[in-house]
């Protein structure tokens, strides 16, 4: 009888060790990429559009779940209107007129959708003719600062010269709401042969809610964040082609609990990353005297599905020079860097500007690089991992993740097996 119930006990500390919360990655009790995700958006039969928007919304508008919208051209939300998109609606991008959607400085967006009733933006090609870069994206801009001169900048992607402005002073500017929705097959090239993003906030504040946003097949960035200052959580780019989270131009952003997952194939050639940080894209419009890029990342997962030799996979992250990031809490796997810094020379600067802290890193070919030709951090690895806490391990990607199937909705909360150290009390009568 002893014999069994040791034995029971043993089991059942197992299992519960086996799904013990590790609080590293995204995390939630249940699977938040549930119900109103989709992984395979080329199959969906949506609904052909009944209505047309083109031009300029000038007054409050709400667009109804019960019509199915073209974005035709570009369409702008100014005159500090409101556009309001009903839960469950669907938004189709023109592909002969690279549909797309910008909310300007002062208007609002509320595209507040739900788990069974989510907002989607997506191509207006029929199923199986779909692709990366099909439409536009959506622009959003705000009053809050940036880092060019006068706090302020412009979205450089051949917009209307009285509507491309972004910036100002309001850090807690509240250009509206986006959750619950999605994008798809976004990322076309404006005329001027610049590529849009699934979405841009650019010169956000933190009144905006952003949550709960999946961009999938963008043929450029998933999300860029030009600017602002931001809270982001629950966000999803899926097989971007380049980068998922791209962050310049002064953005002080608070982003949690979200997930970057990529695949080879959908890679372009140039450097694509999961997170992209810098202070700016472009240095003589920079003002040093204005914050520099700070991102704080926490519970975030940065995940490569499948092996390539090609060299379509590189860094999971990038950190210019000048930038901060603080990562805490998350876990990579899967790529040939886990970081890539731009030309620092000593482990002291690196640590001035990139703060790292309870990670895992696993399946990556090397934990730590420079832009420098000699990589100032080789001999200093064990140093960095061992202050911070940070894991770097090897194995198949199913060792680490509940569920990388996405023939069904995937799970990628993080796997740890915590060993019980108590000892197991047996009653002796």
């Amino acid at each position: 009888m002893k014999k069994h119930l040791l034995l029971l006990a043993i089991i059942c500390n197992f299992c519960f060790a086996g799904y013990a919360q590790s609080g590293l990655g995204i995390s939630e009790k249940e699977n938040w990429l549930d119900y109103w995700t989709e992984f395979n958006p080329k199959k969906e039969d949506y609904r052909d559009p009944q209505k047309i928007l083109t031009g300029y919304i000038t007054e409050n508008t709400t667009l109804y779940s019960r019509d199915t919208y073209l974005l035709q051209g570009v369409v702008y939300v100014t005159n500090n209107a409101t556009l309001t998109i009903e839960q469950g609606t669907l938004l189709r991008g023109d592909s002969k007129t690279c549909g797309t959607l910008v909310i300007t400085k002062g208007a609002k967006i509320i595209a507040e959708g739900s788990e069974s009733f989510p907002i989607v933006f997506t191509t207006n090609n029929d199923e199986y003719s779909r692709k990366s870069g099909d439409w536009g994206g959506i622009i959003v801009m705000g009053d809050a600062p940036v880092s060019g001169f006068g706090g302020m900048s412009v979205v450089s992607y051949d917009l209307d010269p009285q509507y491309n402005r972004f910036g100002g002073d309001n850090m807690q500017g509240n250009s509206g709401v986006l959750k619950h929705v999605r994008v798809e097959y976004a990322g076309r090239k404006s005329a001027s042969k610049k590529q849009i993003a699934g979405i841009t906030f650019a010169g956000v504040g933190s009144g905006t809610k952003i949550e709960n946003i999946q961009v999938s097949f963008s043929d450029n960035d998933s999300f860029e964040f030009y600017g602002g200052n931001i809270k982001a959580q629950k966000l999803i780019s899926y097989r971007a082609a380049d980068d998922d989270f791209d962050f310049t131009q002064g953005v002080q952003a608070d982003f949690t609990n979200s997930i970057a997952i990529r695949h080879p194939f959908s890679s372009n050639p140039g450097n694509p990353r999961c997170l992209e940080v810098k202070s700016y894209n472009e240095i003589e419009k920079f003002d040093p005297q204005r914050s520099k890029t700070n991102v704080k990342a926490s519970n975030i997962t940065l995940v490569n599905t499948e092996d390539n030799k090609q060299g379509l996979v590189k860094d999971a992250v990038y950190v210019s020079r000048e930038a901060n990031l603080t990562l805490t809490n998350s876990v990579i796997y899967g790529f040939k860097d886990f970081l890539m810094v731009d030309k620092y020379t000593t482990v002291e600067e690196l640590e001035k500007y990139v703060k790292l802290k309870d990670l895992v890193v696993a399946h990556c070919t090397n934990t730590f690089s420079s832009m420098n030709e000699v990589n100032a951090f080789r001999m200093d690895i064990d140093y960095i991992t061992s202050k911070n806490n940070i894991t770097i391990s090897d194995g198949l990607i199913n060792d680490y993740f509940k569920n990388s199937d996405f023939s069904i909705t995937p799970d990628f909360r993080y796997l740890k097996i915590d060993k019980n150290s108590s000892n197991v009390v047996l009653n002796n009568k």
